[in-house]
């Protein structure tokens, strides 16, 4: 999730803009050897540019290929990230929601068809919105963690009751099932119907049906109050280099996003689910079907190259996750970092090329030119992602700088007069003129896909 901890914008939510890539067959290469330096190679140079610090693993039908720590852990320490690192999950914590939620189906507890109604009596249009339609995105409820309150709040326990006191008297964004909008309010729904369902909390339940069958024992609800070993800080990147995350209180994610692993632990996940210690053949099944956007309940299942791929990314304040299972091939790859805005997605798709002997970039460092001060003055303004989230774009002194809402202020680097580029994520902003020759609109191009972004003032 991402914004706070769940953003929604330009940088949080990566995994809308970037989940979707097209992942690279499995055709395997390298050995083992090549493959590690490989790796390392590519690896270096993501921490090199600013782009990653974090850890990875990746694995080949039960069998660890690579497992590393990259960059920092703890800056101000100065303590390595290392295979035992622990990250925040942020949007990924929702695969674990939703197994929960397809175990008490299994038990006979809940049915995915059960309408809102039957939880919360007095939830508007309870009667039109299932568990389906929770798990799938395709309710309608409105994205709390996109609401222009929410950074404020951020800091403020809150309960799933009271959170879901926030958008549940709003109106819904579309009927039930007609369209995928992702909202975390969903799985925060989720959340308080498994407390309710279960009569024990998310993070109780978590633990005994889900982590200590698969010996996870470095994954869990996160409490930020409490010492916890081999917790990695969380980073962002703002126009004055890393900086500290904001604190955010885990109570407001919830079973949206509020979970810790490392990626040992992830791999035992990841294992877990090819057997039935966790769920039955048939609930996986359900699970890894895609419905609307190719989302299933708490995954993205998506086809490429006739061979499937199923993933989900996760960002939650200073921190970026992302995990890829090529279960045709028992391929894994598992990405953590502590930095808010690493591309966790375009970084596990590259990976995979290289274990499957494809092509890809190795990231370099870009340079950039010169501009006038009247030139960047004319791009300056507040431009529209989508319906509510917004982005500011300043000048200080010769460089521009861009602030989507609730997300650390980033800098713009100019190539050519009219496009810039960003750094750290990898990403250009190309501004366009209407026919008066004024800029009225801009595009953010990342991992091939175009954002449009509209000036409304």
């Amino acid at each position: 999730m991402k914004a706070i901890g769940l953003r929604s914008g330009l940088l949080s939510i990566a995994w809308i803009l970037l989940i979707w890539l097209v992942f690279i067959p499995p055709v395997l290469g390298a050995e083992v050897n090549n493959l590690q330096a490989a790796i390392d190679e590519y690896m270096n140079a993501t921490v090199k540019t600013g782009r990653f610090n974090g850890s990875i693993l990746v694995a080949q039908k039960g069998e660890v290929m690579v497992k590393k720590g990259y960059g920092t852990a703890n800056f101000e320490w100065q303590i390595p990230n290392s295979s035992e690192t622990i990250f925040r999950l942020g949007s990924v914590t929702k695969q674990f929601c939703a197994a929960c939620i397809m175990q008490l189906e299994e038990k006979g507890l809940l049915s995915l068809n059960d309408q809102l109604q039957k939880y919360i009596p007095d939830y508007p249009q309870g009667n039109i919105i299932t568990i389906h339609h929770l798990l799938t995105h395709t309710s309608g409820i409105p994205n709390f963690t996109n609401f222009p309150d929410y950074i404020s709040t951020m800091m403020i326990p809150s309960p799933p009751e009271k959170t879901i006191d926030r958008f549940k008297n709003l109106p819904l964004e579309f009927q039930p099932g007609e369209k995928f909008a992702y909202s975390n309010s969903n799985y925060v729904l989720l959340g308080f119907i498994l407390e309710k369902v279960s009569g024990r909390s998310f993070e109780s339940y978590l633990q005994e049906n889900i982590l200590k069958p698969l010996n996870m024992e470095h994954t869990g609800y996160d409490h930020p109050e409490k010492i916890l070993p081999n917790r990695a800080s969380g980073y962002d990147a703002s126009s004055e280099g890393l900086i500290n995350t904001p604190y955010i209180d885990t109570s407001i994610p919830h079973a949206a996003g509020a979970m810790y692993s490392t990626v040992e632990d992830m791999y035992l996940w990841d294992q877990g689910l090819y057997g039935d210690t966790i769920l039955s053949k048939a609930s996986r099944d359900k699970m890894f079907t895609p419905f609307l956007s190719n989302y299933g309940y708490g995954w993205i299942i998506t086809k490429a190259f006739g061979r499937k791929v199923i993933a989900h990314d996760g960002s939650i304040n200073g921190f970026a996750t992302h995990i890829s299972r090529f279960v045709d091939d028992q391929v894994t790859v598992i990405v953590l970092s502590n930095f808010s805005h690493a591309q966790s997605s375009l970084i596990a798709k590259d990976l995979s090329a290289i274990v499957f002997g494809e092509p890809y970039d190795i990231p370099i460092e870009k340079s950039y030119i010169e501009l006038e001060t009247e030139i960047l003055d004319k791009y300056t303004g507040k431009y529209e992602i989508q319906p509510g989230l917004f982005a500011e774009i300043t000048r200080k002194d010769q460089f521009l700088f861009i602030q989507v809402q609730g997300q650390p202020i980033i800098q713009l680097l100019p190539q050519t007069e009219t496009q810039f580029f960003i750094q750290e994520v990898d990403a250009t902003l190309t501004f366009i003129t209407n026919e008066k020759g004024e800029f009225t609109e801009a595009v953010l191009h990342q991992s091939g896909k175009d954002i449009p972004l509209s000036r409304v003032k």
